[in-house]
């Protein structure tokens, strides 16, 4: 399928490895230009022989003097702004409330949530230059559904999905498209810290934990990010030009986080 999408201008957060890479991959494949940030510096070097087509700096999207030239940068790349994807995201802690630190609480919401607001409030003067804009931001299952001993993740993917309605309705009037995919457990090394962590806490081994996070969602099995991808390159493609204000979730039916 064509998705038509050839020249499209992307800029993909935390784009050097993990979601962030297949995404900034996928719409490579279709004929976009891509620019990618990432806090992981041996990543965007890999990427000079790796994906030679995609542009790269090091950025810390929580912080805003980063952004501020992250768009400087990107802008130059690519002459422009189409397509904004928020991707940038930590695990966070994983703790009774009780027990956390409130430096790793400010962390993960700075870079969970905050961070899409520190992207967006500068894209959105580009993309309404553009002829097909769209910002896709990652939110989480967790954004539906209460997470123990993982309130600070839960409560920033919330804020996404606020974040994300509040955007698409503001920028409607200028055919601003705002979405937010909502991923179920993604196949990855972020997810095992995650179980093996909460194995830890509950005094558990990491396959019954892993038992229990599958035992609510109907499809059983892990999601893999380049099925995220295929989901934003649609999105920003102009089949997906009516689609705004939608919590988009890929998780195979889970009704219950664990």
């Amino acid at each position: 399928m064509d998705m038509m999408i050839e020249g499209l201008r992307v800029l993909v957060t935390a784009g050097a490895g993990g979601i962030g890479l297949e995404v900034a991959r996928a719409f490579v494949r279709e004929g976009a230009k891509v620019f990618v940030c990432d806090v992981d510096r041996a990543a965007l070097d890999a990427m000079a022989g790796t994906d030679p087509a995609v542009g790269r700096t090091y950025a810390d999207v929580a912080d805003r003097a980063d952004v501020a030239r992250l768009f400087e940068e990107a802008t130059d790349f690519l002459g422009g702004l189409d397509t904004l994807v928020n991707n940038a995201g930590i695990a966070g802690p994983t703790a009774r409330v009780e027990d956390m630190r409130p430096e790793d609480w400010d962390r993960c919401v700075e870079v969970c949530l905050t961070s899409q607001f520190n992207c967006a409030r500068l894209a959105v003067p580009l993309l309404k230059q553009s002829k097909n804009p769209s910002i896709v931001n990652l939110s989480s299952a967790a954004g539906k559904n209460g997470f123990a001993l993982r309130s600070p993740y839960a409560a920033a993917k919330w804020g996404v999905i606020g974040f994300t309605k509040s955007l698409a309705i503001e920028l409607g009037e200028f055919g601003v498209r705002v979405n937010a995919i909502l991923p179920g457990l993604v196949a990855g090394d972020r997810i095992r810290r995650v179980l093996e962590a909460k194995a830890q806490q509950y005094g558990k081994s990491f396959k019954e934990v892993e038992q229990g996070a599958f035992a609510a969602a109907s499809i059983k099995e892990y999601i893999l990010p380049q099925q995220l991808a295929d989901q934003m390159v649609f999105l920003a493609s102009p089949r997906g030009r009516t689609i705004s204000g939608q919590a988009i979730a890929i998780d195979g039916d889970t009704k219950m986080l664990m």
